[in-house]
């Protein structure tokens, strides 16, 4: 497998579930697979961060906000890897409760990572909905 494609499995299987998780109340494996290192931000869709302590009370936030996720897929349209940075950018389609009440949305979502002591990690990410 060419250093794309093993980054392109972690995409699919690791941070799916992440993703998948925090749209169902659960912030810990997204905690997981974010880097821990300055800098790290987020341009959200509900709000930004910026700093470990914003991005970390962020994920609450949304932990606490989502449940009874019955949907979640991310259509990568365009990556790249080199060396130790790489980025994806799609549209993540959601439906899932907000504060008890189902809806579903579609964000355009941008995200850099790190490789951090042989690991991928989330550095980066800026999600909206677009015009």
């Amino acid at each position: 497998m060419s250093e794309r494609d093993d980054f392109l499995a972690w995409v699919e299987s690791d941070l799916y579930a992440a993703e998948l998780a925090i749209h169902n109340g659960d912030a810990d494996l997204r905690r997981a697979l974010w880097s821990r290192e300055e800098p790290v931000s987020v341009l959200g869709a509900w709000r930004n961060a910026f700093g470990l302590r914003e991005v970390d009370e962020l994920f609450t936030h949304l932990a606490e906000s989502f449940s009874a996720c019955t949907s979640y897929s991310f259509d990568l349209r365009a990556c790249d890897v080199v060396g130790d940075l790489a980025w994806t950018a799609g549209f993540e389609r959601t439906a899932v409760s907000v504060h008890g009440e189902p809806t579903s949305y579609t964000l355009r979502v941008t995200q850099v990572y790190r490789r951090e002591e042989g690991w991928w990690r989330v550095a980066h990410r800026h999600g909206d909905k677009g015009p």
